[in-house]
């Protein structure tokens, strides 16, 4: 989605990865969170923000379910567990939220890349070894919040450290342990 689309859905990403993110006046794009299966996003529309400050943007293939504002405001009425789980989604939000400009402060891009990656890391190549797949260095800029070229810069660095192994769209970490 993006600002210009009406906000009266709400979205479950069943599979993928799907980045939240704005666009300054100078274009430049701030990546405000990655989200993967299993969240919802585009919720705030339903729960009384009339606008979509944001783009959402698939970063991989994804399976997405769509509810209406009504068939979701129908089920948060007919179940309070569903409104209390909810509730929690949007609290670890915030939390996130609140917690990024903080790490954009006082953490060095070399920090909050790699910390990135250890994160973003939850797959496995044939040797047992992590792996981030499918982002491009000027995706993974956007997500730290610096640009392409300083991302591009502090990866080769990782890899000159034996940290990491770069391929085409793919990132085998090889220590962890060091990256944090």
């Amino acid at each position: 989605f993006n600002p210009a689309e009406p906000a009266e859905v709400l979205f479950i990403l069943k599979k993928g990865e799907v980045a939240i993110s704005r666009i300054s006046l100078d274009g430049k794009k701030l990546i405000l969170s990655t989200l993967g299966a299993g969240t919802i996003f585009g919720e705030m529309a339903i729960i009384g923000q009339r606008m979509h400050e944001t783009f959402a943007e698939a970063l991989t293939e994804c399976v997405i379910c769509i509810m209406s504002r009504r068939d979701v405001e129908d089920l948060l009425l007919a179940d309070a567990r569903i409104a209390v789980r909810l509730v929690k989604a949007l609290g670890e939000r915030l939390s996130q939220a609140e917690a990024r400009p903080e790490e954009m402060a006082f953490r060095p891009v070399p920090a909050r890349l790699a910390s990135l990656l250890v994160r973003l890391g939850t797959e496995t190549d044939w040797r047992g070894r992590p792996i981030v797949q499918g982002l491009t260095h000027q995706q993974l800029a956007e997500l730290v919040g610096t640009y392409r070229e300083t991302a591009t810069t502090t990866l080769g660095q990782f890899r000159t450290d034996g940290l990491i192994e770069i391929g085409r769209r793919r990132i085998t970490l090889l220590d962890p342990p060091g990256l944090q």
